[in-house]
This record gives structure tokens, sequence and C-alpha cells, in this order.
């Protein structure tokens, strides 16, 4: 049985964790607030960027250009698959990493890739660490991620993932990350970013629908371009690929506000538990050696007599 120096030990330690969790849970939940008034103007942008792609597909528009002055539409044998995975650097965030893990390993295990055929590009420390040790080539590893991204901050990142693709290091690319509901809940999206297809598209749109951002613009039948449909399009592709993975970066970064001030809540919750059970065995006993100690005296007095 534990002394009472070793409880009261344990019960001081317990309490220090406690103020730690507590403060951290705090500080979590200021950074959760503040990205998300930082983002919504953000959002608003990527809503009118993807309304207008959304009208050039329902206009037919990629399916009336060539292919070949647009790598982001040219579709191409697929050798290599690139997948953009978004974690975070740290821990104490829950099952944040865990999940997304466990995601990009059912797109590998659906797709059949292996470290030969699979290139990583890992946002976050934890997933370029994972697939590091397991013989994966990070062809692209950023780590860290401000509190609240900005665009200039990852512009170079972004531009980074368009080129590798153009450069044909992957022929097609998933992005895996942390989708934002509320603070207790995240839904884990494996969305297809590259080659650009209709497919690609409708799957964002449909997205954008669950989430109850239903696009509100009229359809447009046809565009007039000027100076022509392809010099356009090399123009507003890329930005609608660098909107929807920056889109992509806050929303995991709220995420992971969330998951870390409901960690460390649950955390001072087990603290505070634990010190109310450390207190009632300190109390017994205590009151087990008071007892004791009575009953001591009160043998001594009577041998006395």
């Amino acid at each position: 049985m534990a002394s009472l120096q070793d409880i009261k030990r344990r019960i001081a330690s317990t309490k220090k964790t406690r103020q730690i969790t507590s403060a951290m849970q705090m500080v979590s939940t200021a950074k959760l607030s503040q990205i998300q008034r930082s983002t919504k103007g953000y959002h608003e942008y990527a809503y009118r960027l993807k309304a207008v792609v959304s009208h050039l597909i329902e206009a037919h528009v990629l399916d009336n250009v060539d292919s070949s002055h647009l790598p982001m539409v040219a579709k191409r044998p697929v050798k290599k698959t690139g997948i953009l995975l978004v974690t975070s650097d740290r821990g104490l965030v829950g099952s944040y990493n865990a999940n997304i893990i466990k995601k990009t390993n059912a797109l590998m295990k659906e797709h059949n890739l292996t470290p030969e055929n699979t290139v990583i590009l890992a946002i976050g420390g934890n997933g370029a660490d994972f697939y590091k040790k397991r013989g994966f080539t990070v062809a692209l590893e950023h780590r860290g991620l401000s509190d609240v991204p900005t665009f200039n901050e990852v512009r170079q990142v972004l531009k980074t993932v368009i080129s590798l693709y153009e450069a044909e290091a992957f022929d097609s690319l998933h992005m895996v990350y942390n989708h934002f509901i509320n603070r207790l809940q995240a839904d884990q999206r494996n969305v297809q970013l590259l080659p650009l297809t209709r497919e690609v598209v409708e799957e964002t749109k449909e997205q954008e629908d669950e989430d109850g951002q239903e696009q509100s613009f009229d359809t447009m039948s046809a565009y007039d371009s000027e100076p022509d449909t392809a010099t356009v399009l090399n123009v507003v592709l890329p930005q609608y690929i660098q909107s929807l993975v920056f889109e992509a970066l806050l929303d995991a970064k709220t995420t992971e506000h969330a998951a870390s001030s409901t960690a460390m809540s649950s955390a001072t919750d087990s603290a505070d538990d634990l010190i109310s059970t450390l207190s009632l065995q300190y109390n017994r006993a205590r009151q087990s050696q008071i007892t004791t100690e009575i009953t001591e005296i009160t043998g001594g007095m009577v041998a006395l007599e």
C-alpha cells in the first residue's frame, strides 16, 4: 500500500498536470475561434471560384479544348499516384492523425498502392515521419504550418504541388484531410484533385452541397473567352487547385484546434477524477493511521494502569 507521502506527491503532481492541460485547452479553444473568424472571407472567395469552374464544366468548356495545352486536364497512364495528406506536427490531438493515416492506408489498399508506385506529399510532420519509416518517397514535406495559415505562407507549397504533377512526378493526385463539422465531430475526406475532370469538379460540388453551401448562381450554357479558352483555363485551373488545397489546409487546421481542445478537456477531466480518487485514498489512509495511533496510545495507557 502506498504511503501517505507517496499519495500526497501524486496528488500534487496530478494538480500540476491538470493546470497544464486546462491552460492548453483554453489556448486551443482561443485558436479555434480565431481561425474560424479569420477564414470566413476566404471561404467566400473559394466558393465563387468553384462556381466559375463548375459553370465551365457544365458549359462543356473542358470537353472542347485541346488538353495538350492544359497539363492539369490531360489524362495520362497512371504509373505513380500522388497522395497529399494533411496531419499535425505534434501530438496531444486525440485521434486526429491516426484517422488520417487510417484513411490514407484505406486509399492505398483500394488502389493497390505500394511504396514503388506512390509519392507522398506531406503537410505536417506526423504523416511525413510515418510514411518515411515505411519506405515511401516523400516528395514534399512541409512542417511548421501556423495556427492560422495564410495563403502567402503556403503559396510556394501550392505551386510545388502543381509543378510536381506537370513534371510527371505522379500521374494522379489525391488529397486526404480532416473536414471540420463541429467541435466534437470531424470527417476524413479523400478528394481526387488531378487530373482535373468533370467527375472531380462534380464531386467537389456535391461535397459543397452536403456542407450546406449550395450554389445559387444561374447556370450558363456557354462562355465567350478572351483571348482564348486555353489561355483562360491555364490561369483559372491552377488557381482552382490551389484554392482547393488551401481551403483543405484551413479546414484541417480548424479540426486540429478542435481536436486539441477536446483532448485537453478530456485530460483535465481525467486529472480531476484522479485527484478525487487519490484524495479519498489519502483521507482513508490518514484516518486509518490516526485510528492506529489512538489505539496504540489507549493500549499504552491501559498497560500503565
